[in-house]
């Protein structure tokens, strides 16, 4: 067998040892494609199946933790909106019940002026009226005190005072106390109480959300007075206050006490 024969015989044995590579390559692949396409067809149902019922189980397993997420966000941000609105609603309210006091007050005026018009001596003396008015400019009310208070703990959160001669986280609780019972008393949960007279003190209490502002006045606290400083205590409440104060004693009395400082009413 010469050299040519001897590569040929070569070259017919490594072509058909490739050929069987392939082929064998080739019928590995076709088995590995149809045993994939029989483990989806089985799989499938399965996962499908899975699928279905942990559809059905969610209201019962994870529904209750969702739901009570829910209602958590909802209340935090119910109390925020409320909180937000307190002073806006104070103030509507407060014009509503101003204006009609004021028809009342020119419907009264209106018939007393027709029924005593026709005689003089009923009108009231500029003497008399001048005395009124110095008498008030002389006992006029002024502010001695201001206490914010957290509602049902009764902790004082800020506090504002010209003398210090009080217990302040005392007389915070004293307040609550008194407050949550007068309230508890009469049994009506859209009440509550607004002022606390003590000797020659009036305590005016202005309720909001989460806190109520009790502002310890001395001298005359009558209508006037008590209009005037509602509208204080409303706007400082808007525009002056933020979320953040109420955890911040240091920043709510450093804001109570630059408001307050200045006469303003």
């Amino acid at each position: 067998m010469n050299s040519e024969d001897k590569l040929k015989v070569l070259k017919e044995i490594l072509l058909t040892e490739e050929r069987e590579f392939d082929k064998n390559l080739l019928l590995k692949i076709e088995k590995l494609t149809r045993e994939q396409n029989q483990l989806s067809e089985r799989v499938s149902p399965l996962m499908e199946e899975r699928l279905q019922q942990f559809m059905q189980e969610i209201p019962k397993t994870i529904g209750p933790s969702i739901l009570e997420a829910l209602q958590t966000e909802m209340k935090k941000s119910q109390d925020a909106v409320a909180e937000a609105l307190y002073p806006v609603m104070g103030k509507m309210i407060k014009k509503y019940v101003q204006a009609e006091i004021k028809k009342l007050n020119d419907s009264i005026n209106s018939k007393i002026k027709s029924s005593f018009s026709f005689t003089s001596p009923f009108k009231r003396s500029k003497k008399q009226t001048t005395a009124a008015a110095l008498l008030k400019e002389e006992y006029k009310g002024v502010i001695e005190h201001v206490m914010v208070i957290e509602k049902g703990s009764g902790i004082l959160r800020a506090n504002f005072a010209k003398t210090q001669n009080i217990d302040q986280d005392m007389v915070a609780g004293m307040l609550t106390a008194i407050k949550s019972f007068a309230e508890d008393a009469f049994a009506n949960a859209d009440l509550e109480l607004e002022r606390i007279d003590y000797e020659l003190y009036t305590i005016h209490l202005q309720n909001f959300s989460k806190y109520y502002i009790a502002v310890v006045i001395s001298g005359i606290y009558d209508d006037e007075f008590k209009d005037k400083l509602e509208d204080v205590l409303l706007d400082f409440a808007q525009f002056v206050l933020n979320k953040e104060d109420l955890e911040n004693k240091e920043n709510f009395t450093r804001k109570l006490k630059a408001y307050f400082t200045d006469e303003r009413i």
